[in-house]
């Protein structure tokens, strides 16, 4: 009973691993890639990914597996899925340092971010993640084409962060929370000058210290009749 047991057994595995290795060799990687951009032109992403992730995963020495990789991350990208999209680019970037598509790399992990940016009364993270991502960008690639793309949504970068400031600060002020509210006016001068902000900054910035001084000034004792 046992060795016929077994038997089935062996027999099992055998056919689950022949049918395993057909479903691998069912498509060349030539086949698979020209499937993963088929549905990623389609605008079918998810199969695009399944295509492109069979082909880096079955062929991992094939010409075809960098593009694979990349169009992994587009796919992601596309579908608005930016954790993953960062994180393939990330992974592209650590594995293929010198490679030609890394400007447009790094621009793609900063716009993943930039596309994730909430309202000035919401957290900032994203805003601070993207303009850092572009300032990386910038500074490799100065004379890049995605360098002067980075450019124009690094200033929408300094508008958010500095609006998130002045929302802050203004806050504090109408609770007369002044020296809160002064370190908060003052970031907005100092960090982002030249983004819309700078002169209401200035004027609650000014009005701040007026009060500041008054609350430090000691009571006026009357005169004695």
């Amino acid at each position: 009973m046992k060795r016929l047991l077994l038997a089935c057994v062996g027999g099992l595995l055998i056919v689950t691993g022949c049918a395993w290795f057909e479903s691998k060799e069912e498509k060349s990687a030539q086949e698979l890639v020209q499937d993963g951009v088929d549905y990623y032109e389609a605008g079918k992403y998810k199969k695009a990914v399944e295509s492109f992730e069979k082909l880096r995963d079955w062929y991992p020495f094939s010409r075809y597996a960098i593009l694979a990789e990349l169009k992994i991350a587009d796919a992601y990208f596309n579908l608005e899925s930016y954790a993953d999209a960062i994180f393939a680019y990330e992974d592209f970037e650590q594995l293929h340092p010198r490679n030609e598509a890394i400007p447009y790399v790094i621009f793609r992990i900063g716009r993943s971010y930039f596309n994730q940016i909430d309202t000035i009364d919401r957290d900032q993270s994203n805003a601070a993640e993207a303009l850092e991502t572009y300032q990386r960008l910038v500074q490799q690639y100065p004379e890049d084409a995605y360098a002067g793309m980075a450019r124009s949504d690094m200033v929408a970068c300094y508008q958010s962060l500095s609006g998130h400031e002045l929302y802050v600060g203004l806050f504090y002020y109408k609770n007369k929370k002044y020296k809160a509210a002064k370190a908060r006016f003052r970031a907005v001068v100092e960090k982002y000058p030249d983004v819309g902000n700078h002169y209401e900054a200035l004027t609650y910035l000014a009005n701040c210290e007026s009060w500041i001084q008054s609350e430090l000034q000691p009571p006026k004792v009357p005169s004695a009749p």
